[in-house]
C-alpha cells in the first residue's frame, strides 16, 4: 500500500492541516492501491501564501536562470520516467507500455518544446517602427492555480507548470484526486531540481474542496483548468467574483471526415486513434463522418479494426487498451452505449458489459455504432470511453455542417487526397485544431478549442503567453 498524505508547500513536504484520507483505486483490479489526503482551506491558504511570497523575486528573476532550472527539470524528469510510468499505470489504468511511451513521453515532448520556445521568447518588444519609444512588456500574471485531470496526467501538468515557470509565475498545482500519484512524483522531481521555495506548490484535493478554494481565492491571479465542460463552467462562475483570468481546456466531440478519396488506411487509423488511451482523450475522433459512396466499405473496415483491439490489465506489456479510470466512468459509458442501442444506432462492434475473460476491473468493450445521426445522444455527448459513432454524409457542405453542429470545437480531422478540399474544409470547421490525413501537429503547436471546448492555448510560445500580462509603456528611453 502506497501512503502519500503530505503536500508540497514552500519547498517542504508537509502534513495536511486536518486528516482527510482518500483511497486511490487501481482501475484494473478495483482495489485500493494508495492513500492520499485531501486538503482543506488551511492547506490551500498556506500554499497560496507561499506562492505569493515567492512571486516578489521569481516574477522578476532572470530569464537565463529560469531556463537553466527548466533544463534541469527535463533531465530529472527523464531520470524518473519509470517511476512516472508506473504511477500512471496504477492510478488511471494506462497499459504500462503506453505509460512509458505516450504518457511519460508527452511530458518530455512539452518540456523540450517549452525550452525551445522560451530561448527565443522576447519579454520586451518595441511596439513598432512608427513608435520607437513605445514598448510592450510581457510580465507574469502572478499566482496561478493549476488544476489538472486524470486522463493524461503528465501531459497536462507539464503544459501548465512549465509554461507558468517560464513566464515567471508562481503556482499551486491541484492534480486530480483520482490519479494523484504521478503528480506526487512530479513534485519530487521539482524538489530535486531546486526551484526557489514557494515557486511551485502542490495540494491534493477534490473539485468541491481545494478546486473551489483556489478558484475563489483573492490572492490567486489566474486559474488554468483542464477537465470537463461542466467543471469549467463552475470554475468560471467561482472565479468571477475576483475577476481572475481563467484559461480552460475542456471537452470535445471530434469529427473525423472521411471523403470517398481518402487513403485506404484512413478508417483503421481513425478507429485506432479513437481507442488510444481507452478513448479517454478530449481530442478523440469520436464521430467518424463517412461519404456515402464508401460508407458500407468503411463500416466493414471499422468493425474489423475494432475487433482486433485487445483489452487487458494495465500491468501487462503489450499494445492493448486498459480499463477506464473509475466505476463512475464505467457506469456512465455503459449507460451511453445502451442509449445508443435504444435510439436505434446499429451496433457493429462491442456493446455493453465487460470484454470476455475480464470479470473485474473497469474494462469496456471497444464499441462502434453505425447509422448514427447527429441528433442522437451518442453523437452529442462526450462519452470519454472507447466508443465511436459513424455518420454518413453526401456532400462536402453537409460534412462541414455536421462537424460544426456541436457545442464543442476542439479537434477535427480530415481524410482526403484532394489538397484544395482539405484546406477548404479545415478553414470552415469551428475548431481550435484540425489534423489532416494522419499528420500530427508539429512541436510547439498550440492546443485549445472553440466554443464549449474552452479558451486559451497550451504549448509552445502561445502556451507561455497565456501566463503573461501585456504592459504598454510610452516615452521609453532608448539611451
Amino acid at each position: 500500500m502506497i501512503e502519500k498524505r503530505d503536500f508540497y508547500i514552500n519547498g517542504q513536504w508537509v502534513a495536511p492541516a486536518a486528516a482527510k484520507d482518500l483511497n486511490v483505486i487501481d482501475p484494473s483490479t478495483e482495489e485500493v492501491c494508495a492513500v492520499i489526503s485531501l486538503g482543506d482551506q488551511a492547506d490551500t491558504d498556506a500554499a497560496v501564501a507561499a506562492a505569493k511570497a515567492a512571486f516578489a523575486d521569481w516574477g522578476f528573476s532572470k530569464k537565463e536562470d529560469r531556463l537553466a532550472l527548466i533544463e534541469k527539470l527535463l533531465a530529472v524528469y527523464q531520470k524518473r520516467s519509470d517511476d512516472l510510468a508506473e504511477a500512471m499505470s496504477i492510478e488511471m489504468g494506462a497499459p504500462i507500455d503506453l505509460a512509458r511511451t505516450s504518457q511519460v513521453g508527452s511530458g518530455t515532448f512539452h518540456i523540450q518544446n517549452f525550452i525551445t520556445a522560451f530561448k527565443d521568447f522576447e519579454f520586451d518588444k518595441m511596439l513598432g517602427a512608427h513608435a520607437p519609444n513605445d514598448r510592450l512588456l510581457y510580465e507574469p500574471i502572478g499566482v496561478c492555480a493549476l488544476i489538472t485531470p486524470w486522463n493524461w496526467p503528465m501531459n497536462q501538468v507539464s503544459l501548465k507548470v512549465v509554461a507558468a515557470m517560464a513566464a515567471g509565475c508562481t503556482m499551486v498545482l491541484k492534480p486530480s484526486e483520482i490519479a494523484p500519484l504521478s503528480s506526487i512524483v512530479w513534485s519530487e522531481i521539482v524538489d530535486e531540481v531546486g526551484f526557489p521555495d514557494g515557486v511551485y506548490n502542490m495540494v491534493n484535493g477534490d473539485g468541491m474542496g481545494v478546486g473551489t478554494q483556489l478558484s475563489t481565492h483573492p490572492d490567486v491571479d489566474m486559474v488554468s483548468f483542464t477537465g470537463s465542460t461542466r467543471a469549467g463552467i463552475a470554475i468560471s462562475k467561482a472565479a468571477a467574483d475576483t475577476l481572475k483570468r481563467v484559461s480552460l481546456e475542456l471537452g470535445g466531440k471530434g469529427a473525423n471526415i472521411v471523403f470517398d478519396d481518402a487513403d485506404e488506411k484512413a478508417v483503421k487509423r481513425g478507429v485506432m486513434h479513437m481507442m488510444q488511451n481507452t478513448g479517454q482523450s478530449c481530442n478523440a475522433p469520436s464521430r467518424m463522418l463517412v461519404q456515402r459512396g464508401v460508407y458500407e466499405q468503411a463500416i466493414e473496415a471499422a468493425s474489423e479494426a475494432a475487433e482486433k483491439v485487445q483489452v487487458g490489465p494495465a500491468s501487462q506489456s503489450g499494445r492493448h487498451i486498459g480499463p477506464v479510470v473509475s466505476e463512475l466512468q464505467w457506469n456512465k459509458i455503459q449507460d451511453l452505449i445502451q442509449v445508443g442501442i435504444d435510439e436505434g444506432a446499429r451496433l457493429i462492434a462491442g456493446g455493453t458489459g465487460r470484454p470476455d475473460g475480464l470479470n473485474k476491473g473497469y474494462f469496456v468493450k471497444p464499441t462502434i455504432f453505425a447509422d448514427v445521426n447527429n441528433q442522437m445522444t451518442i453523437a452529442r455527448e462526450e462519452i470519454f470511453g472507447p466508443v465511436m459513432a459513424m455518420i454518413p454524409f453526401d456532400t462536402e457542405e453537409e460534412a462541414v455542417e455536421i462537424a460544426n453542429d456541436t457545442v464543442y470545437g476542439l479537434t477535427n480531422y480530415v481524410q482526403t487526397q484532394d489538397g484544395a478540399r482539405a484546406n477548404r474544409v479545415a478553414r470552415q470547421m469551428r475548431a481550435g485544431m484540425v489534423e489532416m490525413n494522419g499528420t500530427s501537429r508539429a512541436a510547439g503547436s498550440p492546443f485549445g478549442g472553440y466554443k464549449q471546448s474552452g479558451n486559451g492555448r497550451e504549448g509552445g510560445v502561445l502556451g507561455i503567453e497565456d501566463f503573461l500580462e501585456v504592459k504598454a509603456v510610452s516615452g521609453w528611453s532608448n539611451d
